[in-house]
């Protein structure tokens, strides 16, 4: 039990909580699952869409997947009109460094200041911290070294070479830590993404954004034609697996069964020997 201390966001509990930023965290942990990797030279963003409503007007329903500058990009999970108002942010000290200083933001820049936004709101009464995370990505001026940073509703943020946030994060980045290596070309990463987000979303293609980054390039969104490909791949090797390891299976229970039958008649031979009957010495 909270007891009171979360009533108000500057005060702490006892043993040392500030309830408000956990019941945050929560808000993250209900939102839909994004996903970010690392490839060689590459990095793609994935997210699960959230299906339209019949008269809903898709063409103009906010995107999880929000540009901050020309080579940075922002996915988000939890709610979406805080993350509306932090990428406004976002772009707007982007447009600002470069007007001041004449040169883009680097991506552990613009990190840190969305990062230090989400903790000023953990400090003050009178507000609430932003109920999202974000996966934060994209290529230095003059680097073909892709970065990926993730921040909290506390103002923690941190670097990574892939990672989930949002519902079954932990479940995704698990499946991440087994499969993902750095040395990953551009069709092999856009998989792994893929292969990430269908742990989590059971409706296929049709549910799935996915932006790609390259090095001095346009950010490039997957057409759904193209996840539709990818992920009839990915089905019909899960198949192709499945129905190998079903194979194993029957061979190994016939050769138990036959291993069985041999040990049975051996040992009816033996019965049927005369007693004293045996090996010659």
């Amino acid at each position: 039990m909270a007891s009171g201390y979360d009533r108000a966001l500057s005060v702490f509990s006892p043993d040392g909580h500030v309830f408000q930023v956990e019941y945050a965290l929560e808000a993250v942990k209900r939102g839909t699952c994004a996903v970010a990797v690392k490839g060689s030279k590459i990095v793609v963003l994935g997210c699960e869409k959230r299906s339209a409503m019949k008269l809903q007007d898709t063409r103009i329903t906010p995107s999880k997947i929000s540009m901050v500058d020309t080579h940075v990009c922002l996915a988000f999970a939890g709610l979406n009109a805080d993350a509306r108002i932090l990428v406004d942010k976002a772009r707007l000290e982007a447009q600002s460094h470069r007007l001041t200083v004449e040169d883009p933001v680097t991506i552990e820049y613009i990190t840190k200041y969305v990062a230090g936004v989400q903790q000023r709101y953990t400090q003050s009464g009178g507000v609430r911290p932003f109920g999202i995370s974000t996966l934060i990505v994209g290529f230095d001026p003059g680097s073909e070294e892709a970065r990926l940073y993730q921040t909290e509703p506390s103002g923690i943020y941190s670097a990574w070479k892939a990672n989930a946030i949002g519902r079954s994060s932990k479940t995704v980045r698990e499946f991440l830590e087994r499969n993902h290596t750095p040395s990953l070309d551009r069709p092999a990463t856009i998989e792994l993404t893929i292969k990430s987000l269908l742990e989590v979303v059971q409706t296929g293609a049709k549910n799935i954004e996915i932006a790609i980054m390259a090095p001095g390039k346009e950010v490039e969104y997957l057409q759904s034609e193209d996840i539709e490909k990818i992920v009839e791949k990915i089905n019909s090797e899960k198949d192709a697996e499945a129905s190998t390891r079903r194979g194993g299976a029957r061979g190994g229970n016939a050769a138990a069964g036959g291993s069985a039958a041999s040990a049975q008649g051996a040992e009816q031979v033996l019965a049927s020997r005369p007693a004293g009957e045996g090996a010659a010495e």
